[in-house]
């Protein structure tokens, strides 16, 4: 019989104590009545609009109860608005949307604490200036735009002093979750514990940061008028719980894409939510024929995009004339100039981008940023490369894979792409994956899945939880190469942006190259 002390020692071991308890308790109370709820619809097969209902008066509710709880359950809200595994229908996307740079954040008193007790002096003392408004709160803290004394702009990054207990209660809540509910996800979130645990150190992130903008700007990816830039951390600044780096000249992804899509739908007489809904009408009857909604191709979009640059600089002369002439007139308006930042992104060149500075990260340098969602990228415009720059931010989440390790994935990525089903068997046995009858299939299945790509014809139609469910009902996994997970998640994750965008990929068909590249110069395979 369970003692009064081996309860309580249990309820702060597994869920926090007294509050992690209460956390687990309002989880609880929305989660298990919405899966049952779920789960009989699926049973009796519920035509579409009883979906849509469900997932609109869901995803609210869901929303609420991680605005209410935050912790660990505003990262599962910006997975589902990252469209993580493509798993997430529309409406929960949008919905989730609001927590991948706008949560709600803390008062400035708070804010003031947390800098004097980690530097031991009054924050005036440290910055010149520091906005009192936040530019953005997330799950474990928020960001401040400031300026040092010396008179350098920065961003400072404030962590929240209780939100460590916080989230190890709430990881081990959701784990509880799924090993009743979804056992095939409680291997992943084992490895995402562990990684999540090394976010809580700030002075860590800025040495990861750091580590990888060498390593970029090394391979001629990062840097002034490069493919993206890191921001430079300020090391001496930098303490457990506040992260000061040099400030990025631009807009967040998730901004620039509302932006351009608003413009777009205006272009069409059409209100934003009207856009959406006959995008979504078009997938829908594109999906019911067999088919699939893509985007257009980087040269299709640079040849809109350029036109588009001709049409502002045609008015832009036109204004410039009128200004100059009539525009003195008194009582005549002068007509203002186009800048570059009305020019929509090239959606598909932006994915190729990350999907490739990511592959480098993975297989060239072993070491790689583990969460590469939208709002972890800002869009910087560089005058000499008229393109668009990809900022680079949040280094919580790093992982390093050994030099043996990296050479296997480049493996597997190549047979991967050449989709050559006995060699990938042979190797995911090789990277330790075991199940209770090892067929072929299903371990071909899960290679493809986690590393490559997901879509109708590999899943054969089903959503992605139903898939993997199915797939362990047919062959339980008994153990998955754990040192790969942090690679699967990077990959679904940009995976989900790309479908987000319909700009669906395949990430082992991108990596190829670099993978080839790798096991050359190793002497593994024939040049």
């Amino acid at each position: 019989m369970l003692t009064s002390a081996a309860i309580t020692k249990y309820i702060h071991d597994e869920v926090g104590g007294t509050e992690g308890l209460k956390r687990t308790i309002a989880f609880y109370s929305l989660a298990i009545p919405k899966y049952i709820q779920y789960r009989y619809h699926q049973i009796v097969d519920s035509p579409d609009h009883v979906w849509e209902e469900l997932d609109k008066e869901t995803s609210k509710q869901g929303l609420d109860k991680i605005l209410e709880l935050r912790g660990f359950y505003i990262k599962s809200g910006q997975m589902c608005a990252a469209n993580i595994g493509n798993a997430f229908p529309r409406v929960w996307q949008e919905t989730m949307s609001v927590l991948q740079n706008k949560c709600p954040h803390k008062s400035m008193d708070v804010v003031r604490t947390i800098v004097q007790a980690e530097y031991g002096r009054p924050l005036e003392e440290v910055f010149s200036f520091f906005d009192p408004e936040p530019l953005g709160a997330a799950s474990i803290g928020q960001v401040h735009r400031a300026q040092l004394k010396n008179g350098k702009k920065v961003v400072v990054k404030v962590q929240y002093p209780e939100v460590e207990d916080l989230f190890r209660g709430d990881v081990r809540t959701i784990k509880m979750f799924c090993s009743v509910a979804q056992p095939v996800h409680v291997p992943p979130l084992e490895e995402i514990e562990k990684q999540f645990m090394t976010e809580f150190d700030y002075s860590r992130e800025a040495e990861q940061m750091n580590r990888i903008k060498k390593n970029l700007e090394a391979a001629g990816l990062a840097g002034k008028n490069k493919l993206s830039i890191v921001p430079a951390p300020i090391m001496d600044l930098c303490k457990k719980r506040i992260l000061v780096m040099e400030e990025l000249d631009g807009i967040k992804l998730p901004d620039a894409l509302q932006r351009d899509f608003e413009r777009y739908a205006s272009s069409q007489g059409l209100s934003l939510n009207e856009f959406k809904m006959q995008e979504e009408e078009k997938l829908r009857k594109l999906r019911s024929e067999g088919g699939n909604l893509n985007g257009p191709s980087t040269t299709e979009f640079a040849t809109y995009i350029n036109l588009l640059n001709m049409k502002r600089k045609t008015e832009n002369v036109s204004a410039f004339l009128h200004n100059w002439t009539i525009g003195w007139v008194p009582g005549i308006e002068r007509k203002s100039y186009q800048g570059k930042d009305i020019l929509p992104l090239n959606l598909s060149k932006l994915v190729d981008d990350l999907i490739m500075i990511h592959g480098h990260e993975v297989l060239v340098d072993g070491y790689f940023q583990g969460d590469p969602h939208p709002g972890n990228v800002i869009i910087c415009h560089s005058s000499k490369r008229n393109d668009m720059q990809l900022g680079l931010i949040d280094y919580g989440q790093v992982k390093e894979i050994t030099k043996d390790e990296r050479l296997l994935m480049c493996k597997i990525i190549i047979a991967l792409a050449d989709d050559d089903k006995d060699k990938i068997v042979r190797l995911m046995k090789e990277a330790g994956y075991r199940s209770k009858g090892m067929n072929p299939e299903m371990i071909y299945k899960y290679a493809k899945v986690s590393y490559d790509e997901d879509n109708d014809e590999l899943t054969e139609g089903k959503h992605i939880q139903m898939f993997l469910e199915d797939l362990q009902a047919l062959d339980p996994i008994d153990n998955i190469p754990q040192q790969f997970i942090m690679v699967g998640r990077t990959s679904v994750m940009l995976r989900g942006v790309a479908h987000a965008l319909r700009q669906s990929r395949s990430v082992a068909k991108a990596w190829r190259p670099i993978a080839e590249k790798v096991l050359k110069e190793e002497g593994l395979i024939n040049s």
